[in-house]
This record gives C-alpha cells, sequence and structure tokens, in this order.
C-alpha cells in the first residue's frame, strides 16, 4: 500500500491531561488515524488531529448499530522505545467482527502499520508510570445516511488513542462480581464473539443494577439455560478448582475470543498447569467453594490485565474466594503479562511489536 498522509496538529492538549488522576478513557491524544471505504474498496487512509467528525442524523448506525470496534496498549519499554502487545491479533479478531456485521474487512497488517505510525506520533502521550499505558482504540461503522434495515454500502475507521490507568478503580485489588440471572447478553448464533457495540449496549442494564449494588460487573449465564458460566461484562473469566485452570470455551460463540486469555492460556500451559477449555455452570463452581476446592477466580482482558475476584453473589449466597485476596496464580499471570509489555521480561512468544 502508499504511505500513510500525515498531517500534524498545530497544537497540543497534553497540558489539559492529569496525570495523577488518569482514569480510563477520558483524555484523548492529539491525532487520530482515519480510512474511508468507498467504491468497494478502503483507502490507505492518513494521520490528522484528532478532532469531531461530521455525521448526519440518518447516519445508518446510529440506527441500526453497524458498528464493531477493538482495544489494544502500547507501554514504554524499561529497554526504551514503546512496545506494543500483540496488535495483529486485535487486527484480526476486528476483521472477524467485521464480518460479522457485514462490513467489509480491513486489512490486518495495514492497520497494524498504521497504528505503529499513530502511537509514534503521539508518543508524548504515553504514561511514565508502571501499570498505564497508552489505550488504542480502533472503530469501524457504517458512513451511509439512509433509513431502512440494510448494510451501509460505505464506512469510516478511526483509531484513537488515550493514556489510561487501572480500568478500576480497585485496581488489581479483587472485585465483587454479580452473577446476573434475569439478563442475558448473548446467545448461540448470536453476535457474542464478535466485539460490537450491541454486546456492550445489551450488558448495561444488568451492569447499572450491579453497580448500583456495589458490585464492579456481572458474571453472564447462557441465555437459554441460565447456567453455563459466559464471560463478565468486560473480560473473559477463569477458575482455579484445586490446580485445574478453567475456563469456558469458545464453542458457542458467545464469549470474546480474548486476546488476553489466550495469552494466560498458553502460559499456563508452558508452566505445566492443567489447563481445560470447557463449559463450566456455576453450580459447579458454587460445589468447589463449598468443598474448598476453588481456590482462585479472576478475570482476564486488555484494559485491566488480570482482574482477581474476591466475591461471587448468586440468588442471594456470596461465595468468598481466598479470602477476598489476590491468588498466587493471578499474581503470576500479572506480573509475568505486565513484565512482558513493559520490557522487563523477555518476550519468548513474539507477542511485542517494538517502536524505537
Amino acid at each position: 500500500m502508499k504511505d500513510i498522509k500525515i498531517t500534524r496538529s498545530s497544537t497540543t492538549r497534553i497540558n489539559e491531561v492529569d496525570w495523577n488522576n488518569l482514569r480510563f478513557g477520558i483524555y484523548f491524544s492529539d491525532h487520530m488515524f482515519e480510512s474511508t471505504y468507498a467504491n468497494g474498496k478502503w483507502d490507505v487512509g492518513q494521520i490528522v488531529p484528532y478532532s469531531k467528525i461530521d455525521l448526519e442524523p440518518a447516519n445508518c448506525t446510529l440506527h441500526y448499530g453497524q458498528t464493531i470496534f477493538e482495544g489494544l496498549k502500547a507501554f514504554r519499554s524499561k529497554k526504551g522505545g514503546i512496545n506494543i502487545f500483540r496488535p495483529e491479533m486485535n487486527a484480526k479478531r476486528l476483521a472477524r467482527s467485521a464480518e460479522a456485521v457485514c462490513i467489509p474487512p480491513y486489512d490486518v497488517e495495514h492497520l497494524v502499520e498504521a497504528i505503529k505510525l499513530l502511537v509514534k506520533i503521539d508518543e508524548q502521550w504515553i504514561p511514565q508510570k508502571r501499570g498505564e499505558s497508552l489505550y488504542i482504540r480502533p472503530v469501524v461503522f457504517g458512513y451511509g445516511n439512509f433509513l431502512g434495515v440494510a448494510a451501509s454500502d460505505t464506512y469510516k475507521l478511526y483509531v484513537i488513542t488515550s493514556p489510561v490507568a487501572s480500568y478500576y478503580a480497585e485496581g488489581l485489588n479483587p472485585v465483587k462480581i454479580l452473577v446476573e440471572t434475569e439478563h442475558v447478553r448473548a446467545v448461540r448464533g448470536g453476535l457474542g464473539s464478535a466485539k460490537t457495540a450491541a454486546n456492550y449496549a445489551a450488558s448495561m442494564l444488568a451492569g447499572k443494577k450491579a453497580h448500583e449494588k456495589g458490585f464492579s460487573q456481572v458474571l453472564w449465564l447462557d441465555g437459554v439455560n441460565r447456567k453455563d458460566i459466559d464471560e463478565v461484562g468486560a473480560m473473559n473469566i477463569m477458575f482455579v478448582i484445586d490446580d485445574e485452570l478453567i475456563t469456558p470455551s469458545l464453542h458457542k460463540g458467545t464469549i470474546l475470543p480474548g486476546i488476553t486469555r489466550d495469552s494466560v492460556l498458553t502460559l499456563a500451559r508452558e508452566w505445566g498447569m492443567k489447563v481445560t477449555e470447557r463449559d463450566i455452570t456455576i453450580d459447579e463452581v458454587r460445589e468447589a467453594h463449598k468443598k474448598g476446592s476453588l481456590k482462585e477466580v479472576f478475570g482476564t482482558g486488555t484494559a485491566a490485565v488480570i482482574s482477581p475476584v474476591g466475591l461471587l453473589h448468586y440468588n442471594g449466597e456470596d461465595m468468598i474466594i481466598n479470602d477476598g485476596k489476590i491468588g498466587p496464580y493471578a499474581q503470576k499471570f500479572y506480573d509475568t503479562i505486565t513484565g512482558i509489555q513493559y520490557g522487563e521480561i523477555e518476550d519468548t512468544h513474539n507477542w511485542i511489536v517494538h517502536i524505537d
């Protein structure tokens, strides 16, 4: 492909950032990548100053939700330069999500190159502190203006970046999770395995109710029997029962195939753990808790990396896990993955894309 055109911002908003209170997704860097699909193909795209975008009230995505997105991170490496964690996997997942909602897939290699260039241009926006990073958000949506349920014939792709701290206010401290029994997020044959706005809209009401009760997130059960565990609203879920690492399998198509999930499973197998991807019911988890064999529960995701779960609440019952403390496996996964991300631990898997 041709070189990406760059138009640099004449000003910067970096002085508006409260670096001591970053939170998550509040500040946005000076530039963004923009690409347009028209006449049957994607253009090469360009990097331009971060700005508002023009949309008509008849924009099809506002009415029918034809939009997908991704999330990945860039880090300051201890060795100097910038580390981006597994961007090709995110680009491939974006392409799979695109197919699920009739969006023309974006070229994987070109998206990775665009992300690298964008991150390098806004390098000063990458936080200095350990535990903080530059969050990278590609988003694609239908750009046509019409009413009527149909796929658009024009699309926009944007990549924006944001300096972030921990996703959860608790940080690495264990969170409280409500097992959702009333609402469902996804069903077999639906969009559960695609990172599309519809999935997140479907999770908001249950999430709001959970927050009002003092929980950080909800744990979704399957949409048919309300027994099989799917995932947490913003992350995949893992259970350590005895010395076995168990996580719901992807075969139903109701769970997002997480990049951090894959990283944890890869590491666990290398460390000699017994690893099982299978259906697991909430009743099995309850039984393991009663027997004392439920050693750890933790979530995995780009935003939080590893999020230990200290309490699961199900049908009026509190299950306290590991005395409400982070467990040794969760700690080891967190230390290893973040160590690789920050260049403190050797990357033997070629997970890091490094920029000097």
